[in-house]
């Protein structure tokens, strides 16, 4: 039976229309990374389990915790009216559309603005990586108002992140994503750095440390490596953003 299961509901009453950041994984990882450093740095409470049609049925077990868990969970911050979905398995497309069906009641419920993350692949360099926000017609101008620029080229956003924004568009809910250039290949804790910095903070009102994120860089694609090399085996299961091309 498909449900979100509330293990805190005294967090319920404190959240107040929140922001939710959704962190699925996809290119770079930067949506995964971006959602747990949020978890760690804000010490946020595991606030519901989401059984979801779509979602694997597996069980994970985390370091230095006997507690088994599902795992897709969503975690929450009232001080800062904040969640985060946080998944450490991928989703196929075609499992996230059910996932989407689930998630919709609730968002509405709660009043949630459902802001996703998402890479666009593009090969590393100096530089540091460009990022726009695309939104639906009922939130898009927050991005203007947060500073965020509008994409340079006409592209599109697959994977399990592609079908819930589709859903988001088919049913007329408020939501927006955030794209940033990420490497293709590897993990990418710089991307992850940028979309924090300059999307989620102006967006959301809220200040992230990120030292952990630059001084750790090294650890992190180490300690993501397995999870990045089963995105690429399998494309179709990976969240990216892409240009379409001038004649698509």
């Amino acid at each position: 039976m498909a449900r979100i299961r509330v293990l805190a509901e005294e967090l319920t009453d404190e959240l107040e229309s929140p922001t939710l950041v959704e962190g699925l994984p996809g290119v770079g990882l930067v949506g995964k990374i971006a959602a747990d450093h949020l978890v760690s740095e804000f010490d946020m409470t595991h606030y519901a389990d989401v059984f979801c049609e779509g979602v694997p049925k597996v069980a994970v077990y985390m370091e230095d915790d006997p507690a088994l868990h599902p795992p897709v969970r969503l975690y929450a911050d009232a001080e800062r009216d904040l969640l985060v979905l946080q998944s450490d398995i991928p989703i196929r497309p075609e499992a996230a559309t059910e996932l989407a069906a689930c998630l919709g009641p609730w968002f509405e419920e709660l009043d949630v603005l459902p802001v996703f993350l998402s890479g666009i692949a593009h090969e590393r360099s100096e530089d540091v990586p460009a990022l726009y926000g695309v939104g639906t017609d009922g939130a898009a101008s927050r991005l203007e108002a947060a500073g965020i620029d509008s994409p340079t080229e006409t592209g599109l956003v697959s994977g399990p992140t592609g079908a819930l924004l589709s859903n988001a568009v088919s049913v007329g809910r408020p939501a927006l994503a955030l794209i940033v250039e990420s490497d293709p290949q590897f993990p990418d804790p710089e991307a992850a750095r940028v979309i924090i910095k300059h999307g989620l903070e102006p967006l959301v009102g809220i200040e992230v440390p990120v030292d952990d994120l630059v001084n750790s860089a090294t650890e992190i694609r180490q300690a993501k490596e397995q999870l990045a090399r089963r995105m690429q085996q399998s494309d179709e299961e990976s969240t990216q953003a892409r240009p379409l091309g001038m004649y698509q």
